[in-house]
C-alpha cells in the first residue's frame, strides 16, 4: 500500500459480522485492514476479499483485551503507511447467565473488549480524522443497548455504553466532517451464541442485510442504524417503557 493510502479498520473481522462488514466495505471498494485474533482466519479473508474485489486488504493479528498489545496499531498502521478513514468497532463478547453466577474474570473481559477497546480505538484514530476533515466511526452496540436484558447484565450494559457514547460523539464531532453511528443489531445469524440461540429463528436477520445496512448508514451520516422493523419496535418499547412495567415483563417472558 503506497503511503498514506486511506483503509477502512475493522476488528472482530474473523468471524460473524465482522466478516460480513468487511465484504460489504470491501464491495465498495474500500482497502481494508482486518483485525482480530485468529490470524488463519484473518490470512484466508483478506486473500478471499482482495480476489473477489480489487482492494487491498491486509490483517493484523491481535488481543484487543490486552491493552499492550492493542496500543501497538497506531504505529503498526503507520509503519505500513495507512492511514485510517473508517473505523468500524465491531469486536466483541458476550456471556450469559445470571451475574452472580458467572465468573467476574470473563465479564472484566468483556467489559475491556466491548467498551474499553472501542474508546482506546476512538481515541487513537479521531483526532486524525479531524485534522483531515472527513472519516467515520462505526461502533457495534446492540438493541440490547436500550433496555436492561436478564442474565446479560455485563453485555446489554456494555452496549449501553457504546450507543450513549456513539450518541455523545455526534455531539462533539458536529462541524468536523468525522461522523459517529451506533449499529443496534438485534439477533443475527452468527457464531455469536449465548441466550439468543433461545429465540425463534424468524428473529434472526441475515449478517449480510446487517452489514449493508450499517455501512449505509455510516456513509449518509446517520446517528445509529436498527435494521428491522421488529427490533425497531424493541428498540423504543425498551428506552421509554417505564421499568417498573419493563423489568416485570422481562423476568416473566425472557428465556431462561
Amino acid at each position: 500500500m503506497t503511503s498514506g493510502a486511506a483503509a477502512a479498520l475493522v476488528t472482530g473481522a474473523s468471524s460473524g459480522l465482522g466478516v460480513a462488514l468487511a465484504g460489504e466495505l470491501a464491495r465498495r471498494g474500500h482497502a481494508l485492514t482486518l483485525v482480530a485474533r485468529r490470524a488463519d482466519r484473518l490470512r484466508d479473508l483478506a486473500a478471499e476479499l482482495a480476489g473477489e474485489h480489487g482492494v487491498r486488504v491486509e490483517w493484523i493479528s491481535m488481543d484487543l483485551t490486552d491493552a499492550s498489545d492493542r496500543d501497538r496499531l497506531p504505529a503498526e498502521l503507520a509503519a505500513r503507511g495507512q492511514t485510517v478513514a473508517l473505523l468500524i468497532n465491531n469486536a466483541g463478547m458476550g456471556t450469559t447467565g445470571r451475574f452472580h453466577e458467572l465468573p467476574v474474570a470473563r465479564e472484566v473481559e468483556l467489559v475491556r473488549l466491548n467498551v474499553e477497546a472501542m474508546v482506546a480505538l476512538c481515541g487513537a484514530f479521531l483526532p486524525g480524522m479531524v485534522e483531515r476533515g472527513s472519516g467515520g466511526v462505526l461502533n457495534v452496540a446492540s438493541v440490547s443497548g436500550f433496555m436492561p436484558v436478564p442474565q446479560q447484565a455485563t453485555y446489554c450494559a456494555s452496549k449501553a455504553f457504546a450507543l450513549a457514547f456513539t450518541e455523545a460523539l455526534t455531539i462533539d464531532l458536529h462541524g468536523t466532517g468525522v461522523t459517529a453511528t451506533a449499529l443496534c443489531p438485534g439477533p443475527v445469524r452468527t457464531e455469536f451464541g449465548g441466550l439468543i440461540e433461545g429465540l425463534p429463528r424468524r428473529l434472526f436477520l441475515e449478517p449480510a442485510r446487517v452489514a449493508r445496512e450499517a455501512i449505509d448508514g455510516l456513509e449518509q451520516g446517520r446517528r445509529t442504524v436498527i435494521p428491522g422493523g421488529g427490533n425497531k419496535v424493541n428498540a423504543v418499547v425498551g428506552r421509554h417503557a417505564p421499568r417498573a412495567v419493563f423489568m416485570p415483563l422481562a423476568r416473566r417472558f425472557w428465556p431462561s
